[in-house]
């Protein structure tokens, strides 16, 4: 699990979103997708927010726009081969076209188009570079984000470690669960509980469960609240609801929003709190 974190904290995903990794970087990040379900959901994240991102800054011209150039296309390339001299009743100082100067406009217009079309182009290619470096920038400010809640983490376990009021408890697996394993830090002074979701050994929960801690006091269960193991929650020291004087922590996998009461048969970690 530390590997499959330490890859997805790398940055690779938004590269290779990006289109930025080596043939060798490809097939490795196609790789994990395919091994590690975290992965592929966070892959899955990053494509989202990326692809959000350039919907929301894409810029495309008004249909007032569009049809203004188009008419104006249509009228100049129109063939005004000659021109004629009007009836001399009506003024005798037209001066006839001849095919030579019309011949000169018509090149010029084209040259002005091919230069238009020229400028359009050297426009669409350094509005892509910006669109580029916009979607590296979000890149960069999601793996910033990462790195800060990682961070956050750090401080959080920190301050629980360095607090002697702290008791650090192992929660085992049962028979529900003979692998799993959590870590709870509780604070008998504080009356306070932590959870270390980096250290959280138990399946993701479906959309319709949770996980329930609970504590044993005085015999009789109490509810210290919900969680989820997801990538989501992967880097916290979740708080609980306080509790005094527990005998027993265990979790159990409860309907979404949680139980009055503890489902026993779904128990799957425990352990004691040595006083």
């Amino acid at each position: 699990m530390e590997d499959v974190k330490a890859f997805i904290e790398s940055g690779i995903l938004e590269l290779y979103v990006l289109g930025d990794v080596s043939p060798a970087e490809k097939q490795q990040v196609e790789a994990m997708v395919q091994q590690h379900p975290a992965v592929k959901a966070e892959l899955s994240e990053v494509e989202k927010a990326l692809e959000s991102y350039a919907l929301a800054n894409a810029v495309e011209p008004s249909e007032n726009q569009r049809n203004k150039i188009l008419n104006s296309l249509v009228t100049n390339l129109a063939d005004d081969a000659t021109f004629t001299k009007k009836d001399s009743a009506a003024t005798d100082n037209v001066v006839v076209m001849t095919a030579t100067a019309n011949n000169f406009y018509k090149y010029a217009f084209a040259a002005s188009i091919a230069l238009l079309v020229g400028s359009l182009v050297a426009l669409f290619n350094v509005y892509n570079k910006l669109q580029k470096s916009n979607l590296q920038l979000v890149a960069m400010t999601t793996q910033n984000q990462r790195i800060s809640k990682t961070v956050s983490y750090m401080n959080d376990a920190l301050g629980v470690f360095r607090d002697t009021t702290f008791k650090v408890l192992k929660l085992k697996g049962t028979k529900n669960l003979p692998a799993g394993g959590m870590t709870v830090a509780w604070s008998p002074v504080k009356k306070k509980v932590m959870i270390d979701m980096t250290a959280l050994n138990m399946p993701e929960n479906d959309q319709a469960h949770q996980y329930q801690l609970w504590a044993i006091v005085a015999g009789k269960p109490v509810d210290l609240g919900v969680f989820d193991k997801s990538s989501a929650d992967s880097s916290d020291m979740k708080q609980m609801k306080s509790v005094a004087a527990p005998t027993v922590f265990a979790v159990t996998l409860e309907p979404r929003g949680g139980s009055v009461n503890p489902t026993m048969d779904k128990m799957m970690v425990a352990g004691s709190v040595s006083l």
